[in-house]
């Protein structure tokens, strides 16, 4: 017999209503009436809560939607200081005048050190305050800023020079006239992956029929063998963690370099998935055109250089002896001679030598463009493909299913287990070098950082990766372009006019319940209040819809 309480999430699931709520108690400061709302847990995957995954799924491709085929170039509103931050930002200035001022008067040097004093702490007063206001970054930098160390932009000489022209400021590709009059603003949807680790089995399709593998036979869809290494001695299993690793950094430098030899600004809005050979590569749908040969150049020339000390052999191996913490001197030693280990800095400054390399070079792979023409199915056919397995995690969508996989899986993860992932990864120690800002407690081969954990295999980076430039819109624009579209066909017409009155974000506390909290109500109650809302709900807009909007309205809704 089926189990009540996952009737009731089924149930729950089917009517989108979020299965994990958080209970957010709202208290009227004006009223004291306290009243227990539910909010949505704003999960991004389905493991977690389906509802809420696929709400934003939909988002997601309502904003490439939206920004992919541009006809005027999208305007970003920024908002106006408020009062009381351009108060503060004047009374700044002039804290800053009176503390120049003070070199030119004739002051006993205590005075004058006191007077420095009672400045600095009234800056430091008008910076906390700043910091809390609606307003973005730093008026001056902080003092205490740890210099950024520069390197050289001088492009390697083993990397092929690219056309480099003035960035214009559109972001609206070209408009091409056919033979019969009619006008096409045709996009992009691009696919960038990363180079060949080794050959690997494969079932590539060549329209209806099946072409051959690298090891000489045909595969099905499904074969056991499919995305694992035909010879897994030779496999660069080392490469293929490094290039997973970065590949977020060699993606950002890609846009720009296609915008540098383009000549404008590129716009772009994709995901990062996994291939069935446990590699990361991802889909973009790209605003405009640009000639597949300049994409191809651009790939090619695109590399990413990490600057960490070499880590090419290991001289500590794992579950042998390692470096341990000495609190005496306050560094990792080596355990058979106890010198320390060569600290972070140091192994930078020997980077800045003249004929220093770096640590890794990462670089792209295949390229493959296809145009995508407005209004048509391959442009909305598009948009789910890009979006498609966003509410799976990244290991999901290549889920082990054979020993040959497993296998493969394992000695990828295993490699990734020692590499190290940032400037404090544990890892260093297996290397020689101390982590960036040590401490004690460090175990190389156990670090915590994304880049080791099974479910995210390497890429640590953002899975969905739009421009700034994409529609205009984030993310709670477009969510509050859908509320005010409901708003309006419950109203009975697709117009402005309903003006509800504001609510003062002031005049409510919030605060996070207990589940325990004798005025909130079990889950399993909540869920039932949430699916008979949210039916009603559904009920009475499509009543709205069907009685109150023309049928063109009702065409363009749906």
């Amino acid at each position: 017999m089926p189990i009540a309480r996952e009737v009731l999430v089924t149930l729950a699931e089917h009517n989108g209503v979020c299965v994990r709520p958080l209970a957010i108690r709202r208290t009227d400061l004006e009223t004291g009436r306290t009243e227990v709302i539910d909010v949505p847990c704003g999960a991004r995957l389905a493991s977690k809560c389906k509802p809420c995954a696929e709400r934003a799924r939909k988002l997601r491709r309502q904003q490439i939607r939206e920004g992919w085929h541009l006809e005027d170039e999208p305007t970003v509103p920024v908002e106006a200081p408020a009062d009381d931050v351009v108060a503060l930002v004047t009374t700044r200035a002039h804290l800053e005048f009176d503390r120049a001022a003070l070199a030119y008067e004739q002051l006993p040097p205590v005075e004058r050190a006191a007077q420095l004093a009672d400045i600095d702490s009234a800056v430091a007063d008008i910076d906390a305050q700043l910091a809390e206001c609606r307003i973005r970054g730093a008026l001056v930098p902080a003092a205490d800023a740890t210099p950024k160390r520069v390197r050289s932009t001088r492009r390697r000489a083993d990397a092929i020079d690219l056309p480099k022209l003035p960035v214009q400021a559109k972001t609206v590709g070209r408009v091409y006239r056919g033979k019969d009059g009619k006008t096409h603003r045709p996009s992009t949807l691009l696919t960038l992956t990363l180079g060949s680790h080794g050959p690997v089995h494969s079932a590539r399709r060549r329209g209806s029929w099946v072409a051959p593998c690298e090891c000489g036979r045909l595969h099905a869809e499904f074969d056991p063998l499919i995305g694992t290494p035909v010879d897994p001695d030779t496999y660069d299993y080392r490469r293929a963690a490094l290039d997973a690793i970065h590949f977020a950094k060699v993606l950002d430098r890609f846009w720009q370099n296609l915008r540098r030899a383009a000549g404008w600004n590129v716009q772009y809005a994709g995901a990062v998935e996994l291939q069935k050979r446990f590699a990361p590569h991802a889909h973009f749908a790209v605003r405009g055109t640009v000639p597949r040969a300049l994409m191809r150049q651009v790939a090619a020339a695109t590399y990413h250089q990490v600057w960490w000390p070499h880590f090419d052999a290991p001289v500590y191996d794992v579950g042998g002896k390692v470096p341990v913490w000495s609190p005496e001197v306050g560094e990792y030693c080596d355990p058979a001679t106890g010198q320390p280990l060569t600290s972070w800095q140091a192994a930078l400054d020997a980077l800045d030598d003249e004929h220093a390399t770096p640590g890794d070079v990462i670089r792209l792979g295949r390229v493959d463009a296809r145009g995508i023409e407005h209004g048509t199915k391959d442009a909305e056919r598009a948009i789910r493909y890009v979006t498609k397995y966003l509410t799976k995690d990244l290991v999901d969508t290549t889920h082990p299913r054979t020993d040959p996989q497993q296998a493969h899986f394992d000695r990828l993860h295993a490699e990734l287990a020692v590499l190290p992932c940032s400037p404090t990864c544990a890892n260093w120690l297996l290397y020689g070098v101390q982590p960036d800002a040590a401490k004690p407690g460090l175990v190389p081969g156990r670090c915590s950082g994304k880049v080791h954990q099974r479910t995210t295999l390497g890429f640590t980076g953002r899975r969905v990766l739009v421009s700034r430039q994409w529609s205009g819109k984030t993310l709670a624009d477009h969510r509050a372009d859908n509320r005010a579209w409901v708003r309006t066909v419950l109203a009975g017409a697709l117009a402005d006019d309903e003006t509800a009155p504001a609510e003062d974000a002031r005049r409510y506390s919030f605060e996070l319940a207990r589940p325990e909290d004798p005025d909130v109500s079990s889950l399993a109650v909540r869920l039932m209040r949430a699916v008979s809302e949210r039916r009603r709900w559904h009920t009475e807009l499509e009543h709205a819809r069907n009685t109150a909007l023309p049928p063109t309205a009702l065409a363009l809704a749906a």
